[in-house]
């Protein structure tokens, strides 16, 4: 077993990055297509520091995995070369073989929504075909997304304006 079921795990995690010359357009954005890495090495450094679960021992101890079905992403505000950024991920939604991540990059103070991100994942098995997550899964996501959304429910737009809200 790699998940300890007995533990309370938080909704929301969070850690915070530089914007790195390599990454950055002429103008010193971080280019479009590079909000993606921070996101996902983001995601995958704050489950192993929050959930003390490694990409690899998932792999080795389930036979599933996800692949990426969809993503909505707004680019709000511009994320700067130097910046420092605060990345905050969570589920969104699960069920028997999909889960939702939000992906929100904000700036160091989070006072400003950069960027919003939404990934739907399929679960699947080792040949590459559709499958359901094991009882195990199911029970370690239901403890790190107690809020589980209606996904009938889930607008992007709306969500955007709530967070900004928020702030």
């Amino acid at each position: 077993m790699i998940f300890d079921l007995n533990r309370t795990y938080p909704q929301f995690t969070e850690s915070q990055t530089i914007i790195r010359f390599q990454d950055c357009d002429p103008l010193a954005h971080l280019n479009n297509a590079k909000y993606f890495d921070y996101f996902f090495n983001a995601r995958e450094d704050q489950i192993l520091k929050t959930f003390a679960v490694k990409s690899a021992y998932f792999l080795a101890d389930f036979p599933v995995d996800w692949v990426v079905y969809n993503h909505q992403i707004a680019y709000v505000r511009s994320a700067n070369l130097s910046e420092w950024v605060t990345i905050r991920t969570a589920m969104l939604y699960f069920d028997s073989n999909t889960v939702i991540e939000e992906y929100c990059m904000f700036d160091e103070a989070k006072t400003h929504l950069k960027t919003l991100l939404w990934t739907t994942s399929k679960c699947i098995d080792k040949t590459g075909k559709k499958a359901e997550h094991p009882r195990e899964v199911m029970q370690f996501l239901a403890k790190i997304c107690p809020q589980n959304a209606d996904y009938q429910s889930l607008d992007f737009q709306k969500r955007i304006k709530e967070i900004k809200g928020l702030l």
